[in-house]
């Protein structure tokens, strides 16, 4: 009698972890980044760029006392932003196509690691490296700070929204770099999108006012003799006055029908979202509004609209609308630039699945 046959029983699937995948993934990018002279150099241009604006900023509003603080903090958060909308791009948008030119890329779809792996990996490479020019800015953000007048409760929102405007920035380079498949082209359209997301906006607001153009009949203020001063001037009091019987016509913006455009701009995003204090009656100085306040008190304003601010329409009294009051503008304009880059990294995640059915002329495997 034959012995009985043993079979060996099959192998175990070779695994990796989701999380332990993008970690590996991240510390390769990582380690590549830090060993990369240039981005040391570009991290000391920046510190030098951002301190050279800082002290301006102090020999300019440090001698006014009230509010200094409070406008050297917002000028430097509006130029690490500015910059960042600039540099992220470039650390992202070649994170992929990087590879694929060097053959790379082939290697490492050969793991492993899953497409959405090599995405997030990236990602997050990208992001913290971009967030390293946010960190070499504390000294100078302390700095500001040492001025006083600043509202520390909107201190960490700032910061909040602009690293995650770095992150949705680097998250858009990162999409475009997985579906382009040369370098130069991943970071045109990077910045491209970048561009229509900044400019594009006021572009296409200032654009569309013809379309919300309008004429109203308005008339003068009448102010009582009580409150007319010796030399002929009002004394201002926002309630106190009646309006004139004699109407002309005046041509007027209804621009609460179309701030919505401005709404996916980083700067407002991140200035509409900072708690802002509040208004001391009788302290109206905009000495404590800095950059970032005096885009979030714009956009407010123009939410509600030219004809809230006219006094007399049609010779009634116009009730002004604080723009306090309006919507906030900022999670539409958040909703939107996550949605961008969503839609981006999934078709990037589709685009880097292996086997290809179909690849472009001249690009390089392994």
């Amino acid at each position: 009698m034959s012995a009985p046959v043993t079979q060996r029983p099959p192998e175990a699937s070779p695994t990796l972890g989701y999380l332990a995948g993008i970690g590996t993934i991240f510390k390769l990018e990582i380690l590549q980044r830090v060993r990369s002279r240039g981005w040391y150099i570009m991290l000391a241009i920046w510190f030098v760029v951002i301190a050279a604006v800082v002290a301006l900023a102090a020999a300019t509003v440090g001698s006014e006392g009230f509010g200094a603080g409070q406008v050297m903090f917002e000028l430097v958060i509006a130029f690490v932003l500015f910059f960042g909308m600039l540099i992220a791009p470039a650390l992202s948008s070649n994170s992929i196509t990087g590879d694929r030119a060097n053959g790379t890329l082939a290697i490492l779809q050969n793991t492993l690691l899953t497409p959405g792996q090599l995405l997030i990996g990236k990602w997050l490479a990208a992001w913290v490296a971009s967030l390293g020019f946010l960190v070499v800015t504390i000294p100078l953000i302390g700095w500001a700070m040492t001025y006083g007048d600043v509202y520390l409760p909107g201190v960490p929102v700032l910061l909040g929204m602009l690293a995650l405007e770095l992150a949705i920035v680097c998250a858009i380079g990162v999409g475009v770099s997985a579906l382009a498949n040369r370098t130069l082209f991943a970071v045109l359209i990077s910045y491209l999108l970048v561009a229509m997301l900044g400019l594009g906006t006021l572009i296409g607001f200032g654009l569309s006012m013809e379309l919300v153009k309008t004429e109203v009949m308005v008339s003068e203020q009448i102010w009582p003799d009580e409150y007319m001063n010796g030399d002929g001037t009002v004394e201002w009091d926002e309630n106190n006055y009646t309006c004139g019987t004699a109407l002309y016509p005046m041509t007027a913006y209804a621009t609460e029908r179309n701030t919505w455009l401005l709404a996916a701009n980083p700067f407002v995003v991140v200035a509409d979202a900072v708690p802002r204090p509040a208004v001391d009656p009788s302290n109206q100085s905009l000495d404590t509004m800095g950059p970032m306040g005096g885009i979030s008190e714009a956009v407010r304003q123009s939410q509600a609209g030219q004809m809230d601010f006219t006094p007399c329409i049609n010779g009634v009294k116009n009730v002004e609308v604080a723009p306090a009051n309006a919507t906030a503008l900022w999670p539409l304009g958040l909703g939107l630039q996550l949605l961008l880059a969503a839609v981006l990294l999934v078709a990037g995640r589709r685009k880097l699945h292996t086997p290809a059915g179909r690849l472009a002329t001249g690009t390089r495997i392994a």
